[in-house]
């Protein structure tokens, strides 16, 4: 082979880090080898993987950003290979970084997380929470190998499992005058204010809704955390839309909430899981979806009313 994946080792370093100092401290190697093995790459593969800054270390042309991502893929299935060469396939053991969305993440990452940990001990799993666009960048980087999200918006590079749908609701304060009711048309809160969920895929979905309904919503706020929403609707700011419905009925400061079905909605949005299509999974991501699948499917979100 014209390169050795001790270099890539130490590109990814490099990458990760912006800078040949650091990266050194990350791999134990002195820094004249790491830049010479980024030389090396450069030359076998007639590319420039990084831009030099005098000042402020390195950082990635075009063509690294798509070389970091093979290469991350790379080191990931020749882990795979050194424990399948050793005896050790049967086995699932080491770091495996997923995404999850904010939306849907304190109520499916404990369950999972403590699921995932007692299946396989031998494995660290960790979750990072983020929005739809910056979760997919975070898949097609190589830096996460599977999300959980919604099938809004999917590209079609992306493989998508659905697990299970969560038609949206709508929840108002426990002394609303529509509080006792156990379902309303949206219609019927067209003048009341409405508290806007402020995320990318979010906003657009809930306006979806009522662009559906033929009426236009008389939003007084607009949040990025549902948890600030959930406070202001239980103190009677307004009324909001939401799909992950919680077991508990009540804002962080214990002031309750009432929940509504929605009458008249289009399809229910499903939540499922997202890997790039068409490549091997690793054994550990495998173990991660087969848990989705066997936990998830089909089922209540954990902690969902």
């Amino acid at each position: 082979m014209r390169f050795t994946l001790k270099q890539i080792e130490y590109f990814v370093a490099a990458a990760e880090t912006g800078s040949i100092t650091a990266a050194s401290r990350r791999v134990h190697i002195s820094q004249p080898s790491i830049s010479a093995a980024i030389a090396q790459l450069e030359a076998v593969f007639g590319i420039t993987l990084f831009i030099r800054h005098h000042a402020a270390g390195l950082s990635l042309t075009q063509e690294g950003h798509s070389f970091l991502r093979e290469s991350r893929n790379l080191l990931l299935h020749a882990t795979e290979l050194d424990m399948t060469a050793s005896g050790l396939s049967g086995q699932v053991s080491g770091m495996i970084e997923v995404g999850c969305m904010t939306t849907l993440y304190s109520l499916i990452v404990p369950e999972l997380l403590q699921e995932f940990e007692t299946r396989h001990p031998d494995a660290q799993l960790r979750i990072i929470a983020g929005h739809h666009s910056e979760l997919i960048e975070k898949l097609r980087n190589g830096e996460i190998c599977a999300m959980l999200a919604y099938d809004l918006n999917m590209p079609q590079d992306l493989d998508f499992f659905p697990l299970a749908a969560l038609p949206p609701f709508v929840f108002v304060s426990a002394q609303h005058r529509l509080a006792r009711r156990r379902h309303v048309a949206l219609s019927e809160l067209e003048h009341e204010p409405f508290l806007l969920l402020d995320l990318p895929l979010s906003r657009d979905y809930f306006l979806s809704l009522f662009s559906h309904a033929g009426i236009v919503p008389s939003i007084m706020g607009r949040f990025q955390s549902i948890d600030v929403i959930r406070s202001l609707v239980a103190r009677g700011e307004g009324y909001s839309l939401a799909n992950a419905r919680p077991r508990n009925k009540a804002a962080l400061d214990g002031r309750p909430l009432a929940y509504l079905a929605l009458k008249d909605t289009p399809q229910p949005l499903l939540y499922g899981t997202a890997t790039i299509a068409n490549i091997r999974q690793t054994a550990r991501a495998t173990a991660f979806l087969q848990v989705c699948r066997e936990l998830l499917a089909g089922k209540p979100l954990p902690g969902s009313d």
